[in-house]
């Protein structure tokens, strides 16, 4: 269970800025101000009852809730896509993997520039999604420590924004790593840590109407390096894309619905928010490549993997 009271969240912002200004990015008047807006936010009755108990909803059930309405514009999917894509325009076509491909959105991509197509997903009501939208492609329901995938079966992994779903990466490096072939490639788009930190994670409300948010971990830069080296996948680009610059703005003078935090919270305290993110990544992308296992190496989905 998550306790969420928007004053904490509101409160943690004004802090990062003000630590912002502590160390010269920032004047007096702003500290001031800074300082005004906390004790206005530490007075308003309505944040003060608006904080709410809040479900830790595994990865399946969330995205099964969430599939419905996935496709929708979201602007995660704009940070990511132009990265992405341009690894994967610079690399052979061959047989490439959507893992935890969601409803086909890398799926669909990859099979317009000529990839075949092989998805995997833990949720059923995203595959059928992913089926619909790219019926040429192969989709399998599979988990990410244990990919239905047999050993060295494709030449191109691309995992979009469900590593921090994961407790820990190397069972998940590992088998990205046992599937590739030699030479073959990897390219990943994760939450960066930061925004983690800061509370980007999706929300969704159970068939009873409870609020619940996905799980996530907090997966620092290194922890990628640590899973990724020891399993022969080898560094070739890391890009941290920034949040989109936020223009200014009155702040909110009402609490927007809880679906909506932190986003909505963010805007009750813009200056502080901006200067809380100025220059802040919003995602990391890797792309690595699979050189020769290390001596030793164990295949983490063994031979059973394999048939599918």
């Amino acid at each position: 269970m998550i306790y969420e009271d928007p004053r904490a969240y509101l409160l943690g912002l004004e802090g990062i800025a003000l630590l912002r200004a502590f160390t010269g990015e920032h004047d007096r008047d702003f500290v001031e101000a800074r300082i005004a807006e906390i004790r206005r936010v530490l007075a308003d009755e309505a944040l003060a009852n608006a904080a709410v108990e809040v479900d830790r909803v595994d990865s399946v059930t969330g995205y099964r809730l969430w599939s419905s309405t996935y496709d929708q514009p979201n602007g995660a999917f704009d940070i990511d896509e132009p990265v992405v894509k341009e690894i994967v325009n610079g690399l052979p076509v061959g047989v490439a993997l959507d893992a935890a491909c969601g409803t086909g959105r890398y799926a669909e991509f990859l099979a317009g520039r000529g990839h075949r197509v092989i998805g995997v997903d833990g949720s059923p009501d995203m595959l059928a999604r992913a089926r619909a939208k790219v019926p040429q492609g192969e989709f399998l329901l599979g988990d990410l420590h244990r990919l239905p995938v047999a050993d060295a079966e494709v030449d191109l992994v691309v995992c979009a924004l469900a590593l921090t779903h994961v407790p820990s990466l190397e069972p998940v490096m590992a088998e990205f790593s046992r599937v590739l072939r030699p030479g073959g490639h990897l390219v990943i788009a994760d939450m960066h840590p930061e925004r983690v930190a800061q509370g980007a994670v999706p929300t969704v409300r159970g068939a009873d109407g409870r609020p619940g948010r996905l799980s996530a971990h907090h997966h620092r830069i290194g922890d990628y390096l640590r899973a990724a080296l020891p399993v022969g996948l080898h560094v070739r680009r890391c890009e941290e894309p920034l949040l989109p610059t936020a223009t200014r703005q009155e702040p909110a003078e009402t609490l927007g619905p809880w679906e909506l935090w932190p986003w909505c919270l963010a805007a009750m305290v813009p200056e502080a928010t901006r200067a809380a993110n100025a220059g802040a990544p919003a995602q990391v992308i890797w792309h690595f490549q699979l050189g020769h296992q290390p001596p030793g190496a164990v295949s983490a989905g063994g031979n059973q993997a394999s048939a599918h």
